[in-house]
């Protein structure tokens, strides 16, 4: 990957719609060499995704928390299953496995509270893994990004 990648994914992360034609006028190669660079890219799966990010508060009044999760048992199959259970759940819009005083921190998107507490007795209650959970209900999003520092 050379610096052209790099400036490509950089524009491509600020917006995935910016034709061929501006991004190679922006970084000085052809819209055919930024084609080929960014399929390229998709194959190798530096771009794993390209999507829409949606404002919640235009849709519908959607509450989002974040819910800290402590396991009881951090053995490799435990981890691997609980990994996988989050992958299963729509609502679950991250999951990170992290050091420090939780085992992961998850974010999740659902429609209500009453939502979401049917969601905690499907993924947290009915899991003999969780010790204990810790949730904090988000009151305004201050920043959402998902750029990656590329230089």
């Amino acid at each position: 990957m050379d610096n052209f990648d790099h400036q490509i994914l950089k524009i491509m992360q600020e917006n995935c719609r910016t034709s061929t034609e501006q991004i190679g006028a922006q970084i000085g190669l052809s819209a055919t060499a930024c084609q080929r660079r960014i399929k390229r890219l998709r194959e190798t799966g530096t771009i794993k995704k390209e999507v829409a990010i949606l404002d919640s508060k235009t849709l519908a009044n959607h509450v989002t928390v974040l819910v800290e999760i402590i396991v009881k048992y951090g053995g490799s199959e435990e981890i691997e299953k609980f990994k996988q259970a989050m992958l299963s759940h729509e609502e679950v819009q991250q999951c990170y496995y992290v050091t420090g005083n939780a085992d992961f921190i998850l974010i999740i998107t659902v429609e209500n509270m009453h939502k979401y507490e049917a969601l905690t007795q499907k993924l947290f209650f009915s899991n003999n893994n969780i010790q204990r959970f810790h949730t904090n209900v988000v009151m305004d999003n201050v920043k959402t990004g998902l750029n990656i520092p590329i230089n």
